[in-house]
């Protein structure tokens, strides 16, 4: 009976603690920075631009909060969030632990995109630098796509496309950028590469957000059917899963997801990667239960990192994606090494 009871509320416990725990880190990261400002003041000045009450608060305070940390850490949640939820799908379509978002190529790609803006000036006044960025990660997919479904369309064979895709882009990119870009424009496309949070703004935020919400819950409506994936395609087409539509569908919306993250904050590693593993010591490899929790951890490990990114070093920010990867390859280290362990 104890057992018994503990069922129902066990998975909610969890999701009310990493919710809490995620507000937090949202509170903190819009609280720390160069001016620090006190949390409750953080409180007043969300609950006056939000719902009009009349707090009395500075103007420099409420515009820092609102206009600039606040966006940035919502961008910085739906971005780690919606990463995870590509690693997972990834990782259970693909059956490979080594499976992440950038395994299609559409990291590659947005780089392309972005520099050709950036350094060649295509399409300058007219597209922006992330519009380029998500137009070049949709050409990559659709190029991996195409290549994936000449060889078979098998899953190992997706994996290799993605591979020579993202060869065939990242050498584009850097032609561009040796033969056409200046000092400045190498380094600005290099700190893009590496991933910054530092231009988002509240349009982004509604890019960025509805986004992670919608892939999380089409995501969720195929739980069961990433289950069955997980025993082989043969297993999920004998339970009754249209194999070819369900993979081409969450692999459109992985790719979408990750082209929408890539556009606004560049291409950030190892949070596809790590967090789906992570996520499975808390949550087991039931699909109901892994994606909502890789999509609350995700987002707060990434409000974690740009506070991190924001303080590691005094008066300079160091690119998101640099703290991601000193922080994710130890730990996808530790998590190999449990494994081993476990078998």
């Amino acid at each position: 009976m104890p057992a018994r009871r503990s069922a129902w509320w066990l998975p909610l416990a969890v999701t009310v603690f990493f919710l809490a725990l995620l507000g937090f880190m949202i509170s903190l990261a819009v609280s720390i920075g160069e001016i620090s400002i006190p949390l409750d003041t953080t409180a007043k000045a969300v609950m006056k631009r939000a719902f009009g009450m009349p707090f009395e608060i500075s103007r420099i305070h409420e515009g820092v909060i609102w206009d600039y940390r606040l966006s940035r850490a919502l961008v910085a949640a739906s971005a780690g969030a919606a990463l995870a939820l590509c690693g997972v799908i990834l990782q259970a379509l693909l059956r490979n632990p080594l499976a992440e978002p950038f395994v299609l190529g559409i990291s590659a790609g947005a780089s392309t995109g972005a520099v050709c803006i950036m350094v060649l000036g295509i399409g300058y006044g007219i597209l922006t630098l992330s519009t380029g960025a998500f137009l070049g990660a949709v050409v990559a997919f659709l190029l991996v796509s195409l290549l994936a479904a000449g060889a078979g369309g098998s899953s190992d064979r997706i994996i290799l496309a993605g591979v020579a895709g993202s060869q065939l882009f990242n050498a584009l990119t850097s032609y561009i950028v040796t033969t056409s870009a200046n000092a400045e424009q190498a380094r600005g496309v290099m700190f893009w590469l590496l991933g910054s949070l530092s231009g988002v703004r509240w349009p982004d935020v509604y890019l960025a957000a509805p986004v992670a919400l919608l892939g999380f819950v089409f995501c969720a409506a195929h739980a069961r059917a990433l289950d069955a994936f997980m025993f082989g395609t043969d297993t999920a087409a004998g339970l009754g899963i249209p194999v070819r539509r369900v993979r081409i569908t969450l692999l459109g919306v992985t790719a979408l997801m990750t082209a929408t993250v890539v556009s606004i904050v560049g291409c950030i590693g190892f949070v596809g990667l790590v967090i789906p593993h992570a996520a499975r010591f808390i949550a087991g490899s039931g699909h109901q239960r892994l994606l909502p929790v890789s999509a609350m951890i995700g987002a707060i490990f990434m409000v974690a990192a740009d506070i991190v990114s924001r303080i590691i070093i005094p008066q300079q920010i160091l690119p998101i994606g640099v703290v991601t990867a000193l922080f994710g390859a130890p730990a996808f280290a530790f998590i190999l090494y449990r494994a081993r362990r476990a078998a």
